[in-house]
């Protein structure tokens, strides 16, 4: 994971996002990347437009918010003491995308040369990180995205836990979680009964992880509730797990929405980092 990027978004909660992106990169001596984001605003506040309030989407006040974005990503890094990386250099150095205010549509697009995009947990509260745009890293970059709880933890994914339901969506997420997990101490696969869909168990998967030299096992628990999203969360942290390794929306987002999912609620609710692909 030698390239990361980081969205972030004026006004947000981007603390956390970045302890946790830091984490990665001082594991991997990465190259962390921010990027200025933004909702895109001529759909969400046609009203400016009309009623003759100065709007956000001006050339002016774009510049504005870029640059703010731009200020926090560099004071913190500043503080970290993290060196701004050279051109073509490897090792551990940040970064800016120097082309103003982006869009999640082209967040999509340009997360695809990343090995990694780190985001905030989007749990709907005022300056969090907006679900759109994580759902815009998950289905169009085809890279893994790493969810930032609230709190950065102590560790960082010594204890790793794969909330295996057997599906494409959750190989992908193991897949891109592999460099991760070879730094583990301990990977434990996590099934849930009557969960998933048809497909490898969580033995055959931890068989093909000890193949790799990676110190899994795999257990299975109960889930009389039927909340998949609950129980993997509670079951993780009676584990002591510091990285949640799951597939992303096995079920449809419209489900999601009316229904309730698993991935919904660990987006919504979880304190451990989230390793996530769809």
């Amino acid at each position: 994971m030698k390239s990361i990027l980081v969205p972030i978004e004026d006004h947000g909660i981007v603390e956390p996002q970045l302890r946790t992106a830091l984490q990665v990169g001082r594991i991997f001596d990465s190259y962390i990347e921010g990027i200025a984001i933004t909702p895109d605003y001529p759909v969400v506040l046609p009203v400016d437009i009309a009623i003759g309030v100065p709007s956000p989407i001006t050339p002016e006040n774009r510049l504005e918010m870029a640059r703010a974005c731009r200020e926090r990503f560099e004071a913190f890094m500043t503080v970290q003491q993290i060196e701004r990386a050279s051109a073509g250099l490897p090792g551990l150095g940040f970064g800016w995308r120097q082309d103003g205010l982006t869009e999640d549509a082209f967040l999509g697009a340009y997360g695809r040369v990343f090995d990694l995009i780190v985001v905030g947990r989007p749990d709907g509260s005022n300056g969090q990180t907006r679900l759109s745009t994580v759902e815009s890293a998950l289905f169009e970059t085809g890279r893994p995205v790493l969810i930032a709880p609230p709190q950065a933890p102590r560790t960082f994914a010594e204890t790793a836990v794969i909330a295996w339901n057997r599906s494409t969506e959750t190989a992908r997420a193991v897949l891109g979680a592999m460099p991760l997990l070879k730094k583990a101490r301990r990977i434990v696969v996590l099934e849930l009964e009557d969960w998933g869909v048809p497909g490898p168990s969580g033995a055959e998967l931890a068989r093909h992880l000890r193949m790799h030299d990676m110190p899994a096992e795999a257990i299975t628990a109960a889930d009389p509730s039927n909340r998949p999203g609950e129980t993997i969360l509670s079951e993780s942290a009676a584990l002591g797990c510091d990285l949640l390794v799951k597939g992303a929306y096995t079920q449809s987002r419209l489900r999601q929405m009316f229904f309730g999912g698993a991935t919904s609620h660990i987006l919504s609710n979880t304190t451990i980092p989230v390793l996530m692909a769809h």
